[in-house]
């Protein structure tokens, strides 16, 4: 009887162990990062061809992949909506497109500005930098809405470190502008341009800001191999989306 007496007793002995190591570090367990489990609305497969608009699909995967990263690492709730701007399209193109990622639907496909820093009819140029009136690459938070100089505005917050995560300090906002329509690009072959800012057309500006706000992820392309290279957001962290 001594032997099972004595496996009983450090049995005792390493549950208390245990209870204790719980006790006196809880943060430890709480603040474990757990992995979240993968969203249909992040397989592209799941996503109808003709329901997409005139998006490049290789453009859209990479939209969703980056999303999809971005949802399983923690660094952003699940959204309810994806917007991706494809900067290698000339401006007086319509290169926005918002998705509704609940009910996979095209909601808007639109004319966007870029910034004046970053090219003439077609955009080349990149930048995170304050004064560069540049557009920046990579993704993108919505957050909050105010009214200021640019009228009703959508503040975003850039999740990419090195490429877009001064947005805020940069004032890089969604606004709508005046040299944003089809009459100004078939004027001029291109559209007006800004400091950075994503700008709309003023007709459906307020209507897109609202429907994005708050809860959602704004993915902006361009084939800029540095940046396609060393986004945490894109290559091996982002699930199959085809």
């Amino acid at each position: 009887m001594l032997k099972p007496f004595a496996s009983l007793r450090a049995c005792h002995v390493r549950a208390g162990l245990v209870v204790w190591a719980l006790a006196t570090c809880p943060m430890v367990v709480l603040n474990a990062r757990v992995p979240r489990a993968a969203s249909g609305a992040f397989a592209g497969n799941n996503w109808n061809r003709a329901s997409l608009g005139a998006i490049d699909r290789h453009v859209f995967d990479l939209a969703l992949g980056a999303a999809n990263c971005a949802v399983q690492s923690g660094a952003v709730p699940d959204p309810s909506t994806l917007t991706v701007i494809d900067y290698s399209r000339p401006s007086a193109e319509k290169r926005l497109w918002v998705f509704d990622l609940h009910s996979h639907a095209l909601l808007y496909e639109e004319l966007v500005a870029h910034g004046k820093g970053s090219g003439d009819r077609i955009a080349t140029a990149f930048s995170n930098n304050p004064e560069s009136h540049q557009s920046s690459l990579g993704l993108f938070e919505t957050t909050d809405t105010y009214s200021g100089k640019n009228g009703y505005s959508l503040r975003l917050k850039g999740l990419d470190a090195g490429f877009n995560d001064k947005a805020v300090e940069r004032a890089i906002v969604m606004h709508g502008a005046p040299y944003v329509s089809e009459k100004v690009a078939q004027s001029l072959g291109r559209l007006g341009r800004s400091w950075g800012c994503p700008a709309l057309r003023p007709a459906v500006a307020h209507e897109v800001i609202d429907r994005i706000r708050g809860n959602g992820l704004l993915f902006a392309y361009y084939p800029d191999q540095k940046w396609l290279a060393s986004s945490r957001f894109l290559g091996s962290c982002s699930a199959p989306t085809t």
